[in-house]
């Protein structure tokens, strides 16, 4: 099996901000979004993403997509027109798979994973 660095062109941390009213699609306030093997870093406000007609990053099979709940950016991306990732790793399903049936005193968040692992927020 090779190392995940080698497997992929590029390996996406994306993180959306947005804004969820009930019964509607979410409102997407800002994006940033960090390449590990290039180590760029893309930073987008509300009126350049909307302008966008596909992600600043790659979402193709060369790609891996990692997100924090990922549905919610996948959500995002519904909202402002573009596709979904190929290749997707949600930490929230790999934290509560490490953790179903612990309690964790800082919830199942990011923040509480972060604190979970002794991480800083």
């Amino acid at each position: 099996m090779k190392p995940l660095a080698t497997s992929y062109k590029s390996i996406w941390l994306v993180d959306f901000e947005f804004i969820a009213k009930e019964g509607n699609i979410p409102e997407v306030v800002c994006l940033v979004a960090h390449d590990l093997v290039s180590g760029m870093i893309i930073r987008s406000w509300q009126d350049e993403l909307y302008r966008l007609s596909k992600p600043p990053y790659d979402i193709s099979n060369d790609s891996l997509f990692i997100a924090y709940y990922a549905s919610a950016e996948f959500g995002c991306h519904l909202s402002l027109g573009w596709g979904l990732p190929v290749n997707v790793i949600d930490l929230f399903v790999e934290f509560r798979n490490k953790t179903n049936g612990i309690s964790l005193p800082c919830g199942a968040g990011l923040i509480g994973a972060l604190s979970y692992f002794g991480l800083d927020s």
